[in-house]
């Protein structure tokens, strides 16, 4: 068998580079909390996810208080899906959409 079957088991991951962090999108919302049914051609310009990795240099830049898992608000303009999972909720996202980290009080 040898090393090479051992590496086709291994996780691939994805690592932004750049200023670049890679997100997972919460699922779409179609009702709000109070349980009106939203239209699916409604644009809603910030969406909100999950930090699944960032860059090195994101990671070196104090300017940037974002670390993995930190749930985010952001803006998928700028966003590269990743054709990854299947169900398409990745994204790397440029760090400067990133408008706001969701942070519990001490």
């Amino acid at each position: 068998m040898g090393t090479s079957s051992s590496n086709k088991n291994q996780i691939e991951v994805v690592e932004p580079i750049g200023t670049r962090v890679l997100i997972r999108k919460d699922e779409d919302k179609k009702v709000t909390k109070v349980g009106i049914h939203l239209p699916d051609k409604i644009e809603i310009p910030t969406l909100t996810g999950r930090i699944v990795s960032i860059s090195a240099q994101v990671d070196r830049d104090e300017d940037y208080p974002i670390r993995q898992y930190d749930r985010v608000l952001f803006n998928p303009k700028n966003g590269v899906p990743v054709d990854f999972e299947g169900d398409n909720r990745l994204f790397v996202i440029p760090v400067e959409d990133v408008v706001a980290v969701f942070r519990r009080e001490s």
